[in-house]
């Protein structure tokens, strides 16, 4: 996936997330799955399915941030099935990777902002199936990044819940 449509899809997913009835199509919800939902948004070659969680921790606390989110996404019409992206809620700094941690499996993830927000996908696209199975067979998630700032956070993901919403856009999108 190209950087640019990797931030248009972020772009799609989040309007429609903070505001549902400006959204041309507002997103479905397929599930909520302990701490993991399921949604779908669109319809034909522009629909999407993706499972979404917040973290149950974030450090430092008192930075400010926005809406922060580990989303997981199918996309049909490319034949993607489970492209991971980490949402900040910060841009990044400029050409630092993210590291996402699962057990004692990690994976590095590349960033790219779009202004005022960041996003990150996993870097080589031969980890995306050995991240899933890890975050499968997981506890929890760990995401490290720093922000345009230089501040290191850590943001810490239940994987309750993330195979049941993962099925669930599977089923959705027929991927």
């Amino acid at each position: 996936m190209t950087n640019r449509t990797r931030v248009f899809a972020l772009s799609i997913a989040l309007s429609a997330l903070a505001f549902p009835a400006a959204a041309a199509d507002a997103p479905k919800l397929l599930g909520a799955f302990k701490d993991w939902s399921a949604y779908a948004v669109g319809t034909g070659s522009s629909q999407v399915c993706y499972a979404i969680a917040k973290p149950k921790s974030s450090d430092p606390k008192k930075a400010k941030r926005d809406p922060i989110y580990f989303m997981i996404s199918d996309w049909p019409a490319r034949k993607a099935k489970g492209e991971a992206q980490v949402v900040p809620g910060y841009p990044y700094k400029d050409g630092s990777t993210v590291t996402a941690q699962v057990g004692s499996d990690k994976f590095t993830f590349f960033t790219k902002n779009d202004g005022d927000d960041g996003s990150a996908w996993v870097e080589k696209p031969a980890d995306e199936q050995r991240l899933i199975d890890a975050m499968r067979g997981g506890a929890q998630v760990i995401v490290t990044g720093i922000s345009r700032r230089g501040t290191l956070t850590k943001d810490t993901y239940s994987l309750s819940g993330i195979s049941a919403a993962l099925d669930r856009i599977h089923q959705e999108c027929k991927l």
